[in-house]
């Protein structure tokens, strides 16, 4: 059985505990072992983070001591999964830089607030992530970041002419890591096209080479 390790926290506007135990349920229904964790303690010790197949962070903002970040470098760079979703991992720890690079992009803005409808493209229909995904709209907020142009992309939205990565994976040493910008809260993770591709892309990150 796979183990995956979910840390919520930070700010309460994204609905943390609740999105965690969404995820949760998601990982349970595919035969996990889920631990759910609200400090970030539980990324301190590396030996024991590598035990797990999946780490899913859900900690807006925040601050992350030094020996919690490098707990959780070096799990993923030796090969544990990372996965993540809107401002849970995409807009966590904003002065460390290193999580951004491991993340492979930072929350800079949401124009028009948390209603805006947007319509997400699936770019990679052929990625195991994306498989039973279409084009979809969503009602939520709509994420403009600064974003790694290393990272394979696997769905976009728009901003007028300006195409943005919504969702990617990319790797960090042997670590899978998967993003989805999408999920501002517990509703909007929960419809159907979101919940899918978050679910799938956990599952893919848990995967080892």
């Amino acid at each position: 059985m796979k183990k995956a390790l979910i840390v919520w926290g930070g700010w309460d506007g994204h609905e943390p505990e609740q999105v965690a135990g969404i995820l949760a349920e998601q990982l349970r229904n595919h035969d996990f072992e889920v631990e759910v964790s609200d400090t970030l303690d539980s990324f301190e010790d590396v030996d024991r983070l590598k035990a797990f197949d999946l780490i899913v962070p859900e900690w807006t903002m925040g601050s992350i001591e030094s020996d919690q970040l490098k707990g959780v470098l070096d799990a993923v760079e030796s090969g544990v999964g990372i996965a993540g979703l809107h401002g849970g991992m995409g807009d966590s720890f904003r002065q460390s830089t290193d999580w951004q690079w491991m993340v492979g992009g930072q929350w800079v803005a949401h124009p028009g607030g948390d209603t805006v409808t947007y319509k997400v493209h699936v770019t990679d229909i052929d990625h195991e992530i994306t498989q039973g995904v279409e084009d979809f709209q969503t009602t939520s907020e709509q994420y403009l970041m600064h974003v790694d142009p290393g990272n394979h992309v696997l769905a976009v939205t728009f901003f007028g002419h300006t195409v943005m990565p919504v969702a990617w994976t990319k790797r960090w040493g042997s670590g899978r890591v998967f993003y989805s910008s999408m999920g501002h809260v517990a509703k909007t993770l929960a419809e159907p096209m979101p919940l899918k591709l978050m679910t799938q892309g956990m599952l893919w990150a848990s995967k080892k080479d």
